[in-house]
This record gives structure tokens, C-alpha cells and sequence, in this order.
């Protein structure tokens, strides 16, 4: 008689087998190439409720169970302020999927909801602020997010059309106010597409998107969606003729040829080409 697979045992199976070169080798991909982990590391995995993070949390479990080197990994949910509703969701997917959460309460949504100024930023600075303190108040060293391979190219092109800088996602940076803190993005090689077909595939429904303020679509946060949106479509439709339009801007982003703008950011502030033109060198 056949095996029966409980729902958490098929989908952690899916990932080793049926997606292994979608999902399973981009993720080692990125946790080699970026070193994102190293032994005795203990990592905050954080969970939002959405079909990225969960997943990203499944590969970390997958991981753990073969990684060469000792860390170790807890999964946190952070609770801004969801609705009962979206608060079960994430309970029940964690609880369907074997996943052992560790769910703390804060009351962002609340806050961002009074600020005259910018709600979104504030929200974003307040759940990261959230993130790296509980992690830490848990031992933690580093937090992992579920950013993915479209949400680093996207952000690429939206800086460029609308903010008119070129400005990319970095797969991880080390906390300016929490020292000794890190943030990783595990699934920064990973396409969004095959995460989507991971979870039709196992019959997954995950969160969409839990924020309060896009309900109005007047809000600041619809806006910045909807031009996410026309980004995503362009990139779409890009790709129709292009199929390889996605990796081929992911991999623009690690072959920048600085010495061909005329101009550049860093921490100590701007430049100009001039700076080294006229002398004669050809470093900034």
C-alpha cells in the first residue's frame, strides 16, 4: 500500500524534488554566494504570512536538516495590527505546514494609521525596528526576509523611473542601530513566479497583503502598489519578448561599470566624473 503524505510532508517534498532547480538551488545559491549564513549563526525568520516568507521558512527547515555546519533558526511573526481573520490565516498555514511560530504583538498599524506624514515609511521603520529587537531579545543575530528575486529588480527599476537614482537591494546589510545585527534575504536569487507555482501546486493560500492602509485606494501605500504594478506589467510584458529580461537585469546589477556614469552616491555623498577626469586617474 502507498505511503499517505500529510499536506506539510508533500510540500517540503516538492521543494527537493518537483522545484528543486526553481526553488531549492537558487536558495543555496544565494545563502553561498552572498554567505549569508554561517555556523553558529541563529536566525529570526520572518514571517509576514505571505506565500514568500513561508516558503522561506520551509527552506530553512529543509536546510537545517542538511546544512554542514551548526545555526540555528526561529520563526517569527511579527503582529501589527492584522484582523482576526488575517491573524487565523497565518495560524493555520504555520500550523498546516509544520512550521513552529513565534507570534509577538505590536501596534504599528495603529501608529502609522495616526501619522500625518508618510504612514508607509513609518511602518516599514517601525516593523524593522520590531523585527531586530525581538530577534535579538531571542538571541538572534541576524534577521532573514523573504525578498525575492523580482522584488530586487523591481525596486531597481521603480528608483530609476521614479525616483531618478539608480538604487539597488542589497541580499544584506548590517544594522546601523541594532549592533551586530544582520538582515538577509535568502530568496534574492529566487523568481516569484516559480514561489507562485509552488503553492497552486500543494493547494496553498497565503496572505495577499495585510495592510491596513491599502484598503483605501487613495492611500499612500495603493500608490506606491499600483506603481509596483506598472513596473510588473512592463517587466511582463518585456519578457514576452525577452524571456530572459529578468536575469538579464539581476545580473546588470552585478556588473555595474561605474567608470560610464557621470555621477554616483556613497557614504561620504556624491560625485562627479569630474573628479577624476581632469587629472588623469580612473579611480573616484
Amino acid at each position: 500500500m502507498a505511503r499517505q503524505f500529510e499536506p506539510w510532508q508533500i510540500a517540503e517534498r516538492s521543494i527537493i524534488k518537483k522545484y528543486r532547480k526553481q526553488l531549492w538551488n537558487p536558495f543555496i545559491a544565494a545563502v553561498k554566494r552572498y554567505q549569508l549564513i554561517a555556523p553558529g549563526d541563529k536566525i529570526a525568520v520572518c514571517i509576514s504570512g505571505g506565500k514568500d516568507s513561508m516558503l522561506m521558512a520551509k527552506l530553512f527547515q529543509e536546510l537545517l536538516r542538511h546544512s554542514e555546519f551548526p545555526f540555528e533558526a526561529v520563526y517569527l511573526v511579527m503582529d501589527p495590527g492584522y484582523s482576526p481573520a488575517n491573524r487565523a490565516k497565518i495560524e493555520s498555514n504555520a500550523a498546516l505546514l509544520h512550521i513552529p511560530v513565534t507570534i509577538f504583538e505590536t501596534n504599528i498599524f495603529e501608529a502609522a494609521d495616526h501619522a500625518e506624514q508618510h504612514p508607509c515609511y513609518l511602518c516599514a521603520r517601525m516593523r524593522r525596528g520590531y523585527l531586530y529587537r525581538k530577534a535579538q531579545d531571542l538571541g538572534c543575530n541576524k534577521i532573514a526576509l523573504g525578498h525575492h528575486l523580482n522584488d530586487v529588480i523591481e525596486t531597481t527599476v521603480m528608483a530609476m523611473f521614479y525616483s531618478s537614482q539608480l538604487q539597488g537591494m542589497m541580499p544584506k546589510l548590517k544594522s546601523r542601530n541594532f549592533p551586530g545585527m544582520e538582515l538577509i534575504r535568502p530568496l534574492y536569487c529566487v523568481l516569484e513566479e516559480d514561489i507562485i507555482r509552488w503553492a497552486r501546486f500543494n493547494h496553498l493560500e497565503f496572505l495577499q497583503c495585510a495592510c491596513r492602509f491599502t484598503e483605501n485606494d487613495a492611500s499612500p501605500s495603493s500608490h506606491v502598489q499600483s506603481k509596483r504594478r506598472e513596473i510588473k506589467d512592463l517587466i511582463r510584458s518585456l519578457k514576452a519578448q525577452n524571456p530572459d529580461i529578468e536575469k538579464s537585469i539581476f545580473n546588470a546589477l552585478h556588473d555595474v561599470c561605474i567608470e560610464t556614469f557621470p555621477g554616483l552616491k556613497d557614504s561620504a555623498g556624491e560625485h562627479s566624473f569630474l573628479e577624476y577626469y581632469n587629472s588623469g586617474s580612473r579611480e573616484l
